[in-house]
């Protein structure tokens, strides 16, 4: 089985991800900017795709146990 995310909005521009995997839980908080978000968006593409696709790269290079408790999607996208 693969990791499993689920994403709940929290409000503007913030959403709380949980990430299941085998042995794992956890929940992350996500951040991202309108100016992030006008800087991706290519089209009439929604906030929360932008957190899935960060949630997929991320957890392909760590744990789900290894998970920051909070990421910036400005942060990520500088590094």
């Amino acid at each position: 089985m693969g990791t499993s995310i689920e994403i709940e909005t929290q409000g503007e521009h913030q959403y709380v991800v949980q990430l299941r995997d085998d042995d794992e839980v956890t929940e992350t908080w996500f951040t991202i900017t309108p100016s992030i978000l006008d800087r991706l968006r290519r089209s009439d593409e929604e906030e929360e795709h932008f957190v899935r696709r960060t949630a997929e790269f991320l957890v392909r290079r760590q744990g789900v146990a290894d998970f920051p408790d909070i990421v910036d999607l400005e942060d990520v996208i500088a590094t």
